[in-house]
């Protein structure tokens, strides 16, 4: 325990390098309202994202590098394909950037188009990473490297390389920021819980929810921990796509079926921001308790004015400028037929063997730390936060 406590106050010591280090979610229709969209411009933190550091070595004129991102509807998406275009657009590159509406057909077809356009290299985060056979085959046969980025892509032997941030650190993280805000090692509890967990479709929200689980568990066994609902197995708490809708329908029905007498609720773990978001508004709706921790990731804004306001505990911040920037150093090292970066050769199998990775280590914000962490580094305004 003493090592879990020491790592929530090394949290806020690792600021700087994340910063400059390597520092992930909903998904539903690509219709962003246009007030979403306006939002995720301002925050965007593109144009000031691009740095010599990653420059690659090879000479880019003439390169093309494919960019295929899940959606639009989800702010991080957006800023993720925006500093992907900045950094290797400042780098020399021709840049195919690609959003796929959230439907793996379109997906598909866009990366098979970007194949057929004369991509040297593709950077895929896939809306669900067992659905691109097709397209990852085409590549594999033209040898086109292949990058998967945040989300890895199963059960092909075309990905070269995975770069992502340690997503069993994000739900080590939330769950050591729940120990230490109920102060599970003192206290006698019990105290009320529920889950809700990422897309199954997607591989990092079983590391999430993992990662968190094992920290939680023995509070669970001891019962300092209650889940009330009952509902703790990851088939049971996930959220397909990530949905809002779809967490706040679950809320709402955890919260009629299980609080409706004024049951105390303490603390909600949800994987990030876009299901922290659901619980929110459900809570809002039907529930007159006292707030539980909440937890989430990504530092969306709403999830962080709402922070602010005092309706999320925490958010994991996962700093997708300095991952970007991982990224274009990395097709700069396969153009130029260097050693590619990686630093874990052992934790991700996608079906097919070990995928060599890069992950970069995120740290958590709260209304302590957001300042510096947010503000000061410029991946947002004060004026965005209003």
């Amino acid at each position: 325990m003493k090592k879990k406590l020491l790592s929530m106050i090394l949290a806020t010591t690792m600021i700087a390098s994340v910063l400059v280090g390597c520092g992930g979610s909903s998904d539903s229709a690509e219709t962003a309202a246009p007030a979403e969209e306006a939002a995720t411009e301002e925050a965007a933190p593109a144009e000031e994202a691009a740095t010599e550091e990653a420059a690659p070595a090879a000479e880019a004129n003439g390169t093309k590098v494919g960019v295929s991102m899940p959606t639009k509807d989800l702010q991080r998406w957006n800023q993720d394909g925006a500093n992907m275009q900045a950094e290797l657009e400042a780098a020399g590159y021709e840049v195919d950037l690609q959003y796929a509406s959230n439907d793996v057909q379109t997906q598909v077809s866009q990366i098979e188009n970007m194949i057929s356009g004369g991509a040297d290299v593709l950077v895929i985060a896939a809306i669900e990473g067992s659905s691109l056979g097709e397209a990852l085959d085409m590549a594999k046969a033209a040898n086109i490297p292949v990058i998967a980025y945040d989300r890895l892509l199963m059960n092909s032997d075309a990905v070269s390389y995975y770069a992502t941030f340690d997503n069993y650190m994000v739900g080590t993280k939330q769950g050591e920021y729940i120990v230490e805000a109920l102060d599970l090692e003192n206290a006698d509890g019990p105290f009320n819980m529920e889950i809700t967990a990422g897309d199954p479709g997607d591989n990092n929200a079983g590391y999430f929810y993992n990662g968190a689980m094992d920290v939680l568990n023995p509070y669970i066994e001891a019962g300092k921990l209650v889940v009330v609902s009952g509902q703790v197995s990851f088939d049971e708490v996930a959220t397909p796509t990530w949905a809002t809708e779809t967490a706040q329908s679950r809320a709402e029905n955890i919260l009629s079926s299980n609080y409706a007498d004024g049951t105390q609720i303490d603390v909600w773990l949800c994987s990030n921001d876009s299901t922290a978001l659901g619980v929110e508004n459900a809570l809002a709706a039907n529930y007159n308790g006292e707030y539980p921790v909440i937890t989430g990731q990504d530092c969306d804004i709403e999830n962080v004015k709402n922070m602010l306001a005092g309706k999320q505990s925490m958010s994991i911040f996962k700093d997708t400028r300095t991952l970007a920037s991982q990224v274009v150093k990395m097709v700069g090292q396969i153009l130029s037929g260097e050693t590619v970066d990686v630093n874990d050769t052992e934790t991700y199998d996608n079906g097919t063997g070990v995928i060599p990775s890069y992950l970069c280590e995120p740290v958590f914000a709260d209304v302590n730390n957001y300042k510096e962490l947010l503000i000061d580094s410029g991946y947002y305004t004060e004026g965005d936060l209003q």
